[in-house]
């Protein structure tokens, strides 16, 4: 395919946007790519991501088709492209901005153990219909909390940045900035499946519970994370985590990708799990000061994820105490009673051998 400065090759099943129809309101992200701003098409916000790399363009292009092909509620909308100069795509804007910035932008927003089940089923859900799609599963590779966008008051979450999204085994070239969230058999150079964003959920899922940056603690660059991964090493498990996740997340993130569960499987434990969670209908708590939740993150997630590799190195060994700020005393009793009929355990025991304390 031939690369033209200023245009991309036109995707004939993409409405294309006239530039002029767009109002530009204000920058809400930057990134290697270029820029996002939010903006007004139509009487509606949309989010415009600028692709002004020449080096973008190939990846622009792969979102724009992979993008085209779905249509989920927990999946960005794309609504069309500009392929001439500026080259961007028009996309379903997201006020909450992304889920890391929730997750580690000071001031912290708070929010229940009830928003991070809601946060991590909505995101299976979304992936268990890409790892379902015919005639060939589509499979994400670069899931990690910047690539989360959360709309209505941060209840709703939608998966975006389809750049390295593939429908068939391949090679990723472009590991920055998404090593701590990234199978081994993705950076080990071996063939993958779908069973390489399973891996990256079980590491979401650690995130939202513990609310630290995965492998914090092991500092420097992506390559001595991913030696850490290489070598087996995982997130610290989670004191007073219910075990039913517990052992769903360390399945999840399992180096055998034949050990992993399917996304469906993970999408019908979670739904079991999900009902005896509280305040997820609730919006997430943000500060009055707190910075822009766009700025960023809206739809890529270079800038979040540079500065996520540039933020390691602090202390990340979880107490039950921290645990236990995250989430509010509602849902940790809620859980530990629930537990009883989910999984056969007494609140006793599960108080005991997790750490809850039994209401």
């Amino acid at each position: 395919m031939a690369w033209k400065e200023g245009t991309v090759q036109p995707q004939h099943f993409v409405e294309e946007i006239d530039y002029n129809e767009i109002q530009k309101i204000e920058v809400v992200g930057k990134g290697a790519f270029g820029v996002v701003w939010k903006g007004m098409w139509r009487d509606s916000y949309v989010a415009v991501k600028h692709i002004d790399s020449e080096a973008e363009k190939k990846a622009f292009a792969v979102e724009v088709r992979q993008l085209s092909r779905v249509s989920h509620p927990n999946i960005v909308k794309l609504y069309g492209a500009c392929t001439q100069n500026p080259v961007c795509l028009v996309m379903e804007y997201a006020e909450g901005g992304s889920l890391y910035n929730v997750l580690h932008n000071k001031p912290l927003p708070k929010y229940s153990a009830g928003h991070a089940m809601s946060w991590a089923l909505q995101c299976a859900k979304g992936v268990a219909y890409l790892h379902n799609m015919k005639p060939k599963a589509l499979i994400h590779r670069d899931l990690k909390p910047p690539n989360l966008l959360l709309i209505m008051g941060g209840k709703v979450l939608k998966i975006c940045d389809f750049g390295t999204a593939c429908d068939k085994k391949t090679y990723m070239t472009n590991n920055k900035g998404s090593a701590a969230w990234m199978a081994p058999e993705v950076f080990e150079g071996s063939s993958y499946t779908e069973k390489c964003d399973v891996f990256s959920w079980g590491i979401i899922l650690w995130e939202v519970l513990s609310r630290r940056k995965p492998f914090d603690e092991i500092g420097g660059s992506a390559f001595r994370i991913m030696w850490a991964v290489h070598t087996g090493e995982r997130p610290p498990l989670i004191n007073g985590c219910p075990k039913p996740l517990e052992q769903l997340m360390t399945s999840c993130w399992d180096k055998n990708p034949a050990n992993r569960p399917p996304m469906e499987e993970v999408v019908r434990i979670m739904s079991l799990l999900f009902p005896f969670f509280s305040g997820y209908d609730e919006p997430v708590q943000y500060p009055p000061m707190a910075q822009n939740p766009l700025v960023d993150s809206p739809c890529s997630s270079e800038g979040s994820e540079d500065g996520a590799e540039d933020n390691y190195g602090s202390d990340t060994i979880d107490t039950q105490s921290e645990f236990r700020s995250t989430f509010s005393d509602k849902s940790r009793i809620h859980i530990v009673v629930a537990l009883d009929s989910v999984v056969g355990i007494t609140p006793a025991f599960c108080a005991r051998g997790c750490g809850f304390d039994p209401g």
